[in-house]
C-alpha cells in the first residue's frame, strides 16, 4: 500500500480581471476519479490544503451535465461529503514529503488563486520533482506549477513536456476574457513543453515521474499512469 498525498486549494473563488470574485474551489470529478481509483487500489490518500483549511468543492461541478447525468453527480456529491480525508486535511506547511509515496494535484479554479502563488506548495513541487516520486496535476491544478522557482530563479518545471487546461476550453467555458491570466500561456512563459489536445477530449502526458492532465476527463488516465507508477 502506498501513501498518496493530495494537495488541494483552500480557496472557495477565483478572483477575475475586474476585482470580482468568482465562485469556485477543486472540481468534484478531478478529486473524485483519482481518490476511489487509488483507494480502489488499496492506496491511502491524505489531504493537505493551505492553513489546513477544509477545500471547497466548487458547486458547478457537482450538476448532472458536467457528471454524465444525475447518478454520477448524485454519487460525486456523496463522496465530497462523506470523505474523512477531506473533512480532516492536514497544514501544507506540516507536510513531511519521505512519509509519501506519491503527489497529487486535482484542480477547480481555485489553485488560480492560492496554489500559483503559494511558495510551500511551490517548495514542495520542486522536491517531490527531484525526488523521483510520481507527481500528477491536472486541469488548473498546474497553475501550482508556476510557484516551483528554483534557488537560480528559473522554473523547476521549465523543459518537462505537460498539459493542463488550455485557452481553448478557457475561452468555451467562459472565462478567457474574464481571467487576470489564462494557465496555457503561463506555463508556456516558464519554459515548459505545452502539449494541447482537441478541447474537453481526454489527454494524460507524461514525462518522466511528472503526470499532467489536460481537464476532467482526463482524470481517469492520468489516476490510471499514476497507479502503475506505483506498483
Amino acid at each position: 500500500m502506498a501513501k498518496i498525498l493530495f494537495v488541494m486549494t483552500g480557496v472557495d473563488y477565483w478572483t477575475l480581471a475586474d476585482g470580482t470574485k468568482h465562485p469556485t474551489g477543486y472540481w468534484a470529478e478531478e478529486f473524485v476519479v483519482p481518490f476511489e481509483a487509488l483507494k480502489g487500489a488499496g492506496h491511502q490518500v491524505v489531504v493537505a490544503t493551505p492553513g489546513g483549511v477544509v477545500p471547497s468543492v466548487d458547486k458547478g461541478s457537482l450538476a448532472p451535465e458536467v457528471n454524465g447525468g444525475q447518478e454520477t453527480a448524485d454519487h460525486r456529491a456523496e463522496v465530497v461529503s462523506t470523505s474523512p480525508e477531506l473533512a480532516e486535511p492536514i497544514a501544507l506547511a506540516d507536510v513531511d514529503l519521505a512519509e509519501y509515496d506519491a503527489v497529487f494535484y486535482p484542480g477547480g479554479h481555485g489553485p488560480m488563486e492560492d496554489l500559483a502563488v503559494d511558495a510551500t506548495s511551490g517548495a514542495l513541487l520542486t522536491t517531490a520533482l527531484d525526488s523521483g516520486k510520481p507527481l500528477a496535476v491536472v486541469c488548473h491544478a498546474p497553475a501550482a506549477l508556476l510557484a516551483a522557482t528554483k534557488a537560480d530563479g528559473t522554473n523547476a518545471f521549465a523543459g518537462y513536456t505537460l498539459t493542463g487546461f488550455t485557452n481553448a476550453e478557457e475561452t468555451q467555458a467562459g472565462f478567457a476574457d474574464k481571467a487576470k491570466w489564462l494557465l496555457q500561456d503561463r506555463l508556456v512563459q516558464i519554459g515548459a513543453d505545452f502539449r494541447e489536445a482537441d478541447p474537453w477530449s481526454p489527454n494524460v502526458v507524461a514525462d518522466r515521474n511528472l503526470i499532467t492532465g489536460q481537464n476532467p476527463a482526463s482524470s481517469a488516465g492520468v489516476a490510471e499512469e499514476l497507479i502503475r507508477k506505483l506498483s
